[in-house]
């Protein structure tokens, strides 16, 4: 079966800095993949590389089509949406003016309002504040904002940039159960996350990078079980 995303030799260049050399992965569609390591080993930066917010070297292959020459936007339209880190909501507007934005690409408006139902369905506090501004909201309920607008576009490939960071465990917890019911959904998510033990408890595979390379890549299980992993990002 052909992979929804590959990537093979990607290379992303700050200046002088090389922040991602060389790596190559594959999500599969209906799969979560993970990829863990160290803040500035390059994970969000190979998210926004998928995205087309960063220029980038090597070749990246969506739906079996180079996407190399694709804009920002080009990308989303052909169904890759990222979560950012840091949420990005707008906050002046409102929940619901936010959920909208996440579907300004679509014209399917009866749908688009089936789908707000399902986002707050999701994430119930949103419905309780869905007239309220989103900066007025508190961290948690801004990063539930910023996955709940995302799913709004109907990806075909939801990208999640450390969706935990910032926030409480119980405001965490929530988050990982959301993403966990949208893989029992049969989401293709590719999942950049620090808290390495919750990512690879909801995902299929993952990826380890440290400095901007690939150097361990697995099952989640695989992962979880192994010695490296474990005393790097799971505590031993």
């Amino acid at each position: 079966m052909n992979p929804l995303l590959e990537v093979k030799g990607l290379h992303v260049r700050y200046g002088g800095v090389i922040a991602v050399n060389g790596i190559a992965f594959t999500v599969g569609k209906g799969e979560v993949v993970s990829m863990i390591g160290a803040n500035g080993a390059g994970k969000s930066t190979t998210l926004m590389a998928i995205s087309g917010i960063v220029p980038s070297e090597g070749e990246i292959t969506f739906s079996g089509n180079s996407i190399n020459n694709l804009t920002a936007v080009a990308r989303v339209k052909q169904g890759i949406i990222q979560a950012p880190e840091g949420r990005h909501i707008f906050g002046r507007l409102t929940v619901r003016e936010n959920l909208m934005m996440g579907a300004f690409l679509r014209k399917d408006k009866p749908e688009i309002l089936k789908d707000v139902d399902h986002v707050t369905s999701l994430f119930p506090i949103l419905s309780e504040r869905i007239d309220q501004p989103g900066g007025t909201l508190s961290g948690g309920e801004q990063q539930m904002l910023a996955i709940a607008r995302g799913l709004m576009g109907r990806p075909e490939l939801l990208l999640l940039d450390e969706p935990s960071l910032g926030l409480s465990p119980i405001y965490a917890k929530l988050i990982f159960s959301v993403v966990g019911q949208l893989a029992k959904e049969g989401r293709s998510i590719l999942l950049v996350e620090q808290n390495a033990r919750a990512a690879l408890k909801i995902s299929d595979r993952g990826y380890c990078l440290e400095t901007g390379r690939i150097f361990l890549s697995g099952s989640s299980d695989e992962l979880a079980e192994d010695a490296r992993v474990r005393e790097a990002y799971l505590g031993g």
